[in-house]
């Protein structure tokens, strides 16, 4: 009887073993392929700007060869595209600082405070994560251009963008500022801190990668923004990814040039994002813990 079980015992391991590996191949195998589908266009355009029109036309698919710099250089030593760059990168940092001061001094009192209205409150901003800029772009336009005279300036995108970013700035950060101890709090109390006291010595130092994680997330959500500033701003005041499609219009038959354009277009953003992740991921880690 001995002997069958230990015999049953080596067979269950072994197809438990196999089912588990198999599993792991069949993952492994799916993120590749949404790793090629997501960098294989991202790797063709950035290549496709080392090559001239001839090349591409001749042999789409193939490597660069020889390989050209002329497109990068082109686009580097164009002026427009430093002022675009200026624009996006102002635009971004302006929609950043606002999103994660009012997203922290909003979320501080909805996570530490106890009244009566502080749940509907913190409602009404996970619900405001349902509307997107575009469902209120006419209104917006008129009230920016109009109303408020800020049509085609900075503050005219950034102030509209971090008002749709506060809604997810807040869901991050609450639960940071609620999985604070209150022993902490009544501590720093008894020292003679006020409330405010240990919002700006205690809770913000703590608060770090959630406030990282979500400035991250709002500058490049700023520096891809496409719709918003296509409606306000105009001429020298647009962004790069107006852009990109200005010059992808005006130079159609120059493809390898809209290639590199698209290129250095994206390369900030993406970089500051790489550098970024591990930030992101353990600030999003600490939203979901708390």
């Amino acid at each position: 009887m001995s002997t069958a079980t230990t015999s049953i015992k080596p067979a269950m391991k072994t197809k438990k073993s196999q089912g588990k590996y198999g599993g792991n191949v069949l993952v492994y195998a799916l993120s590749l392929a949404v790793v090629a589908l997501t960098l294989g266009p991202v790797l063709y355009g950035v290549l496709g700007g080392f090559r001239t029109n001839a090349q591409l036309a001749q042999a789409p698919a193939a490597l660069p060869e020889p390989w050209v710099l002329s497109n990068y250089t082109g686009v580097l030593n164009n002026p427009e595209f430093w002022r675009y760059a200026l624009n996006s990168t102002m635009i971004a940092v302006l929609t950043t600082v606002i999103v994660v001061v009012f997203g922290i001094m909003a979320a501080y009192p909805l996570a530490r405070y106890q009244f009566r209205l502080r749940e509907p409150i913190f409602m009404v901003f996970v619900l405001g994560l349902l509307f997107p800029a575009t469902v209120a772009i006419v209104p917006l336009f008129i009230l920016i251009s109009r109303d408020l005279n800020l049509g085609n300036t900075w503050w005219g995108v950034a102030l509209p963008q971090a008002a749709f970013a506060l809604p997810m700035t807040i869901v991050i950060l609450r639960p940071f500022l609620i999985a604070l101890p209150q022993e902490l709090e009544e501590a720093a109390q008894l020292d003679g801190t006020s409330r405010i006291g240990f919002f700006w010595r205690i809770l913000l130092p703590l608060s770090g990668p959630g406030m990282v994680t979500v400035g991250v997330l709002a500058f490049v959500g700023s520096w891809n923004a496409y719709l918003l500033p296509l409606l306000l701003l105009q001429g020298e005041m647009r962004t790069l990814p107006l852009g990109v499609a200005d010059f992808s219009t005006e130079h159609s038959a120059d493809t390898a040039g809209v290639f590199a354009f698209t290129t250095l277009a994206m390369i900030p953003a993406l970089i500051f994002f790489l550098a970024m992740q591990r930030r992101i991921v353990s600030g999003l880690q600490g939203a979901v813990k708390g």
